[in-house]
């Protein structure tokens, strides 16, 4: 039996002249670590579960999968500044990507919430 392939959503780009979201503590290391698009695919992958990150990669597993060579070394080389529990960050992932242009409906089914949630995290963003 095959693997499950990693989920990859199809990333907008940031428009030009909007600034990125301001990670939050929790998300942050994985910002500096992976870039943006990387930490959101990070994320959508493995939030929500703890992961051993090996200290050197293998070619064949799922963060090299999820990110690449270069993104699955950035993040083992990041490795001693990161939590073992990868968060959630449903709130940071929904604020970057309505500011990458994701109606609330896709934002929602991106990263499995209802569009409820998501409306309020947005509206929280907003009212700051």
């Amino acid at each position: 039996m095959t693997p499950p392939q990693a989920r990859r959503p199809c990333l907008p780009e940031r428009a030009e002249g909007v600034a990125p979201v301001r990670a939050p503590a929790q998300v942050a290391p994985f910002v500096d670590a992976l870039g943006e698009d990387h930490a959101i695919r990070f994320l959508l992958n493995f939030g929500g579960a703890e992961l051993t990150i090996p200290a050197t990669p293998s070619p064949r597993g799922r963060l090299q999968e999820t990110l690449g060579a270069e993104g699955a070394e950035a993040l083992a080389a990041a490795r001693d500044l990161l939590p073992r529990r990868i968060p959630l960050a449903k709130p940071w992932l929904a604020r970057t990507l309505a500011a990458r242009g994701m109606s609330t409906a896709q934002i929602a089914r991106t990263i499995l919430a209802s569009d409820v949630s998501v409306r309020a995290w947005l509206k929280k963003t907003r009212g700051r």
